[in-house]
């Protein structure tokens, strides 16, 4: 007797079709995907994770760069295009930019979705990797805001494991077989819901990689954030994953203020690697152990890349605006080292100013920049951080 279409995909996808799928199938391996078993890495961050973020967070050596979460049915639908003079590429609907990336990030970039169906992730996989512009795609699992928990995705995901693990499994098939599949994700209330949920992810044999951010979903970045959860975690992780003839490093975020405190982190939690979120906000030069200043190096940096590829404007004030305008490395202005040759009044003067710019020609002249300002060697300093490497 012959098995109807329909009747033979409810077959695959069974639950004890699926248990087979998630102890037969190992996850693909390839060298050309991203390590992530060392290192310092720019967290995913809503409208700062932009290209330019990313480009200075390399410059300045952070190993991998995260992508904001950028919902599945944003990235569906729209025109792939390709600027010839600078290489950069676009992602457009109509004249809205969705998602911009450059070839000299692509061996570095992980890519994160945010999403709740397992069809809508897995078409915007199959989007943003056709063209091979990304090495990695990441699903969102622990933002708590509502723009993203309101539709279901983000840490919403977190209580709906049976959920996230299905899209885990239709990213992994979408994928092409060199493009990692990772995971990030917060605590549960209880450490026990979380070595749980953690499992159950590992056992999908789906991600080469788990992301951590040691808060729940109700803390916000002032509360500190539960290190000494990690541990246990990191171990369970392991010891599922040897079970299953698997290697995830887990890579740990939260309260990592710059690269010296990454070693002391890596041995306190036993992670893989370290990801920052606030502290590149504020400093993209925290991945190296002195930091540039924002006023005389950082912003003027940003605005090279920001203008080179025809950033929106909006998106570059916003980020500007938010980097750290001070005379000191530190949170406070009498934490940490000087960095600023500027005293503080004129330091206020150039925030004051950015912030009410209207174009990219005040902001650069508000940094002493000329006008037209010349990016021909934009990405100069980039290709040398990474020949070095």
């Amino acid at each position: 007797m012959s098995t109807s279409p329909r009747a033979k995909q409810d077959l695959e996808d069974s639950p004890a079709k699926r248990l087979k799928l998630d102890t037969e199938m190992p996850p693909p391996s390839d060298p050309r995907m991203p390590v992530f078993d060392r290192g310092l890495y720019l967290a995913p961050m809503v409208r700062i994770g932009s290209l330019p973020s990313r480009l200075l967070a390399l410059e300045y050596g952070a190993d991998l760069v995260w992508t904001p979460e950028i919902v599945d049915r944003a990235i569906m639908g729209t025109t792939r295009r390709v600027n010839a003079s600078t290489g950069l590429v676009e992602f457009m609907k109509g004249d809205k930019q969705i998602f911009s990336c450059h070839p000299i990030e692509r061996p570095y970039l992980i890519y994160q979705v945010g999403s709740s169906t397992p069809e809508n992730a897995a078409e915007a996989v199959r989007i943003v990797t056709a063209h091979d512009d990304v090495a990695g795609v990441d699903l969102n699992c622990g933002c708590p805001k509502p723009f993203s928990t309101l539709g279901g995705m983000g840490a919403n995901l977190l209580t709906e494991p049976d959920l996230l693990c299905d899209i885990l499994r239709q990213m992994r098939r979408a994928a092409p077989p060199h493009v990692s599949v990772t995971c990030k994700i917060r605590l549960l209330p209880t450490q026990a819901e979380t070595l749980a949920l953690v499992e159950q992810i590992v056992r999908t044999r789906t991600i080469r990689a788990l992301t951590i951010h040691c808060r729940t979903k109700p803390m916000r970045p002032r509360e500190p954030a539960l290190v000494d959860r990690f541990r246990e975690i990191a171990a369970h992780v392991a010891k599922v994953a040897a079970e299953t003839g698997q290697d995830v490093p887990v890579i740990y975020n939260g309260d990592c203020f710059g690269a010296g405190d990454a070693p002391r982190l890596r041995e306190r939690t036993g992670a893989s690697a370290v990801m920052m979120a606030r502290a590149a906000e504020l400093n993209p030069s925290c991945f190296r152990p002195r930091r540039a200043c924002v006023a005389t190096v950082i912003a003027p940096r940003w605005m090279h890349y920001a203008i080179h590829f025809d950033n929106p404007f909006g998106n570059t004030k916003y980020c500007v605006t938010q980097l750290a305008f001070s005379t000191m490395a530190g949170a406070r202005e009498s934490e940490g080292e000087r960095v600023s040759p500027l005293p503080k009044r004129e330091l206020i003067r150039i925030r004051t100013e950015l912030s009410q710019a209207r174009t990219h020609e005040d902001m650069a002249r508000t940094l002493g920049l000329p006008w037209p300002l010349d990016t021909s060697e934009a990405l100069a300093l980039l290709r040398q951080a990474l020949d070095q490497r």
